[in-house]
Parts: C-alpha cells; sequence; structure tokens
C-alpha cells in the first residue's frame, strides 16, 4: 500500500483540516503511512488553533494525480464535497458525522459514521479502542474542531459524547473549555478583511436537492449586521458564483454565535425562494429570510430543506 493521504471535504473549516491531521497520526501510530493534506486554505479559526497548539497547516492539493492510490476521508463522504478524482484511488476509510450521501467503494473499508456533533469525537473513540496517546497538542485540535461544530456545545447537534470528549481533550491539552472556545469562535468572525465571495463560499457545500446542485454557506458572526451591511455585494458575489458554476440556487446562512440565531440569504428562482419559506416557516423579503434559533446546517438547514423537494 502507498501513503494514505487523508483529508476533509472542500472548503474545508476546522473539524476537516484538524481530522485530517489527527486521524493521519492514528494511522501513523498503527504503523501506516499517512499524510494529512487539504483540499483548500485553511481559515482564520483553523489557522487561530494551529498557531495555538504549535501545528503547521497540511499542504493543499486540487487532486490526487500520481501521489498515491489510497486516500482516507474525514468529515465527508459525497463526492461532490470531495477531491476530483476520487473515483480514480482506493478509499482505505471514511469517518463522518455527516449523512451517507453518493459514497460507493470498489473495495472493501472501514467506514465509521456516527450522528455525533464533530468528527474528532469518533476519532477519539478511534484513539481509546487503539490504546493510543493523544499528544497535548493533537487533543487541543481535535478540541478545536469539537468547540468549532457546537459552537461550544450549544449547537443542537452537539451530543453527550461531544461534551464528554470536549472536556477530556481540554484536559490533555490544558485549556480551559469556556475561555479558549469563546476565543477560537470569536477568532473567525471578522468579515470586515473578507471579500464578498469570500463571506459568501468560504464555508460553502454542495447538496443535490430535486437532481440539481444547491449550494448552502455558512459563515459564523457576533453581530449579522457584519454581513448585511454588504448585503448588495454579498448577493452579487452569490449571483455570480450560480452563474459560473451553474447551481440551481444558493442559500448563505449568517450565524450570530452568541444569540444562535441566523439570518438567510438567498440567490435562486421564485420556487426556491417558496421552497425556503415553507422549509423554515419563514418569508423572504428582498433574498433575505430570518432563521430563528438556526445554527446548524447539518441539522436545521439541509433536512428542512431538502424535505420540500
Amino acid at each position: 500500500m502507498n501513503k494514505i493521504l487523508v483529508f476533509g471535504h472542500q472548503n474545508p473549516d476546522t473539524d476537516a483540516i484538524t481530522s485530517a491531521i489527527s486521524y493521519a497520526y492514528l494511522l501513523n501510530q498503527q504503523g501506516l503511512e499517512a499524510e494529512a493534506v487539504a483540499l483548500g486554505q485553511v481559515n482564520e479559526e483553523t489557522a487561530y488553533a494551529l498557531n495555538e497548539f504549535g501545528q503547521e497547516a497540511p499542504r493543499v492539493i486540487e487532486s490526487i494525480g500520481t501521489q498515491t492510490d489510497t486516500v482516507a476521508l474525514v468529515d465527508h463522504n459525497e463526492s461532490q464535497q470531495s477531491v476530483a478524482d476520487l473515483a480514480e484511488v482506493e478509499v482505505h476509510s471514511v469517518v463522518d458525522h455527516h449523512k451517507i450521501g453518493d459514497f460507493t467503494s470498489a473495495t472493501p473499508l472501514t467506514f465509521i459514521a456516527k450522528p455525533y456533533g464533530c468528527s474528532q469525537t469518533i476519532i477519539f473513540e478511534l484513539f481509546q479502542e487503539k490504546g493510543i496517546e493523544i499528544p497535548k497538542e493533537i487533543a487541543g485540535l481535535m478540541l478545536s474542531a469539537i468547540i468549532s461544530d457546537t459552537l461550544l456545545f450549544k449547537s443542537p447537534t452537539t451530543t453527550e459524547k461531544d461534551q464528554e470528549v470536549g472536556l477530556a481533550l481540554a484536559e490533555i491539552a490544558g485549556v480551559d473549555v469556556e475561555a479558549y472556545g469563546l476565543a477560537l469562535l470569536k477568532s473567525g468572525t471578522n468579515v470586515d478583511a473578507k471579500s464578498a465571495s469570500e463571506i459568501a463560499d468560504g464555508d460553502a457545500k454542495s447538496f443535490e436537492m430535486d437532481g440539481k446542485p444547491v449550494r448552502i454557506g455558512q459563515i459564523n458572526v457576533v453581530d449579522v449586521d457584519d454581513v448585511l451591511k454588504r448585503k448588495d455585494e454579498v448577493i452579487a458575489a452569490m449571483k455570480d458564483l450560480v452563474a459560473e458554476n451553474e447551481y440551481a440556487a444558493f442559500l448563505l446562512v449568517v450565524t450570530n454565535i452568541l444569540t444562535s440565531d441566523s439570518e438567510g440569504l438567498l440567490v435562486g428562482s421564485e420556487d426556491f425562494m417558496q421552497h425556503a419559506e415553507q422549509a423554515f416557516g419563514g418569508q423572504v423579503n428582498d433574498n433575505q429570510i430570518a432563521l430563528p434559533g438556526v445554527v446548524s446546517r447539518k441539522k436545521q438547514v439541509v433536512p428542512p430543506l431538502e424535505a420540500t423537494f
């Protein structure tokens, strides 16, 4: 077996990057040769976590090419969120906490999917099962992902296991969960330096609905007006992205991490706007819909929207 390249989804968030790092470390400790790589540059929040625990960002790849014939996927399993030439390589394993999409494999593999708030919670269990000690730096990155994905345990995706593992990792990493968690989340909320396209698409994923790709992005802020004051600019960028990539529609969820409420910005047909109104029980006005209590794309945005098609 060649070296296993381990990576998360496109437009990587903190879980995608750090799960690749921790899972590659786990595989290496089991005698396999593995390297964490990324399908995009790290965001500000992830950079904060990497700097806090003295770790380098994985190198970025656009395709597998001739680098290896074996990969491992973390924090995703759907082909449209993965590397372009995924079908041309063997998948050694998948560790994910999302719904199972169009994943197929030509050979048997290890596929671990659990309904936790974060992939790192699953990886923590794998460390325990294998009896492998988690270094302080790796523990800090794992904790960072759990904090990010669960919004410091406030997201409805949070499970008791996420909280239990988060506290255990905080002890190994030697940090205060609340203090570090708030600092981490705030580190990713500065949108002033971001372009409109980065705001819209920086953490976006594509989902197939009624046979067509719908793009759903999310950005965390401490004040939704930081984005809404640039609404026209962001909507224009979303329209450009829809045209360039032939998306059926685009929904950007702007989430206030302090109040746990969101506002949605939408681009699409009148039919899509009606689907959004049906899904979220609100009214679309000027490409915007209120999303009270909504913080989770995985649990509170994608499923109700899919259910309307």
